[in-house]
């Protein structure tokens, strides 16, 4: 079975994305890892290519015309999966997203036995989304729950909107579980790298006229504004330790204080009760 992963990437050390762990975490499941790394102003090419002899890098130009949905993150994403050769199974992994070294494993175990069944087209996987700092996690509604990160390497399939996954031929893709979680630390930045990342990444999303009106010009970002977080109990993965030693902001919160709509707290007891979550959008079809 051969596994090779793919990425994108832009500016890493200007926006501090973790892209060198999120790369690291994967690299003992795959036989390759191959990166699109977007023209920078800052020396991401040099970092992404000093990673490890497994990673190839592919030097692309983001289309800075494609300012709607962010559809040029699905462009790059599809350059990074096109330039896979042979592979079984591809690992698309986020810049700002983490696999444990725990789910190394399962995650290969799910893999094979997955790999007879044409009808599975993708695994899913679960995800732990870390805010403000690396002690808390987003609990809300906001955030979303389970996302396809492992496809065949079927070049029908494609990026999907702002490379939130997958589709073939237009429709959701037929999954099995992964048994894997993804750290998403995207919201783990210092306040300074993180209100940059809010303006230069909303540009591939909105135009400049709702750029003005939602993005305050300010030096940093305000974590206060959040409905509802709680205290992270696990263990981050080993590959981030080093960048959680290094943290040097501060940010707290009270988890008892929740700033939560009627609707949203009718929904987490129904979720509690059924483990259903009403109207939760789900971009993929779960195979049984």
């Amino acid at each position: 079975m051969r596994v090779v992963g793919f990425s994108i990437i832009r500016n890493a050390i200007q926006y501090d994305y973790p892209i060198v762990e999120a790369i690291r975490s994967i690299l003992p499941i795959c036989d390759e890892v191959v990166v699109a790394v977007g023209r920078s102003e800052d020396e991401t090419l040099s970092m992404v290519k000093n990673i490890d002899p497994k990673v190839r890098v592919l030097e692309t130009i983001w289309n800075e015309d494609l300012r709607k949905s962010g559809a040029v993150l699905a462009e790059e994403t599809d350059k990074a999966f096109d330039a896979i050769k042979e592979a079984d199974w591809c690992f698309y992994i986020q810049a700002d997203e983490v696999l444990h070294e725990q789910f190394h494993t399962p995650l290969l175990a799910a893999m094979r036995q997955n790999l007879p069944d044409e009808k599975v087209e993708g695994l899913l996987f679960d995800y732990i989304h870390f805010y403000g700092s690396y002690d808390f996690i987003g609990d809300s509604r906001k955030w979303y729950r389970k996302e396809i990160r492992v496809i065949r390497n079927d070049k029908l399939i494609r990026s999907f909107q702002d490379a939130q996954g997958f589709r073939k031929e237009g429709r959701k893709l037929k999954v099995k579980p992964a048994d894997a979680f993804i750290y998403h630390y995207g919201w783990v930045k210092h306040p300074k790298h993180q209100q940059l990342k809010q303006k230069s990444f909303n540009k591939y999303w909105h135009d400049d006229d709702w750029m003005k009106e939602h993005i305050p010009d300010v030096e940093e970002f305000n974590y206060d504004r959040i409905d509802s977080l709680q205290h992270f109990k696990g263990t981050h993965p080993e590959v981030m330790k080093a960048r959680i030693e290094q943290m040097n902001w501060h940010f707290t919160f009270d988890p008892t204080q929740r700033k939560l709509s009627l609707k949203e707290r009718f929904s987490r007891l129904v979720e509690r009760a059924t483990g259903i979550r009403l109207g939760e959008y789900q971009n993929y079809q779960l195979l049984k």
